[in-house]
């Protein structure tokens, strides 16, 4: 199957002569965007960043960025050396579909109570036991992860999820976004998601929201 990671190794091999096998800061879902993602690689030869990023651009296609490049240090591992990742989830939420925003968002036409929304996500902040929105086939060896932000903005017809942690559990974001959303709807109060993360049961959450709406906007060292 064609991949980034494919893509993006073709193309360092083709700009600097040689295989290359690329490390990302992590993995994301099927159908989930990334604007900040990090991945590191080792190369034979010197090259001056700038031209490699001209080049990079030059043999990827318009899907895919290389926003900067720098030289780091032999041990880096942009996985494990990673203190936070910051991700954003879209909600597209007017009565009509967006023919603009329906690769990069959640349609959800129901009106949604936002300040019921914040309450429910200020719960999430700190560090917790995060078994309640986890995958059932996430191989994570905790749940345990400290949460900095978390929190809702809303602007012209979209309302943004923003999440901030030091790492995330399977399907983490996207189980939280569908609990907040049912939040929103009123099918559940804004003070029961608290109790949801305290009793540690997927099945008391809300359902996973799709893939399309959540991106990883940064990963910070």
């Amino acid at each position: 199957a064609r991949t980034l990671q494919g893509v993006l190794e073709h193309a360092l091999a083709t700009a600097l002569r040689h295989p290359v096998r690329v490390a990302a800061s992590g993995r994301t879902d099927a159908g989930v965007h990334a604007m900040g993602q990090v991945v590191g690689f080792r190369s034979e030869h010197l090259v001056e960043p700038r031209d490699l990023r001209k080049s990079l651009n030059a043999l990827t296609p318009p899907d895919m960025a290389i926003r900067d490049i720098a030289v780091v240090a032999d041990g880096f591992d942009p996985r494990r050396h990673a203190t936070a990742r910051v991700y954003e989830y879209r909600i597209w939420n007017q009565a009509w579909r967006s023919a603009f925003w329906h690769r990069f968002t959640w349609h959800v036409p129901r009106a949604l109570d936002l300040r019921a929304m914040r309450f429910a996500a200020a719960a999430l902040a700190g560090r917790h036991d995060f078994s309640a929105f986890r995958a059932s086939d996430c191989d994570s060896d905790s749940p345990v992860r400290h949460v900095t932000q978390s929190g809702f903005t809303e602007a012209e017809g979209l309302c943004v999820y923003r999440i901030e942690a030091n790492a995330f559990l399977k399907h983490m974001v996207r189980a939280i976004v569908g609990t907040l959303v049912e939040v929103g709807t009123g099918q559940r109060p804004a003070d029961s998601v608290g109790e949801v993360l305290a009793g540690r049961d997927r099945t008391r959450a809300g359902q996973t929201a799709p893939p399309q709406g959540l991106v990883l906007v940064s990963v910070r060292y």
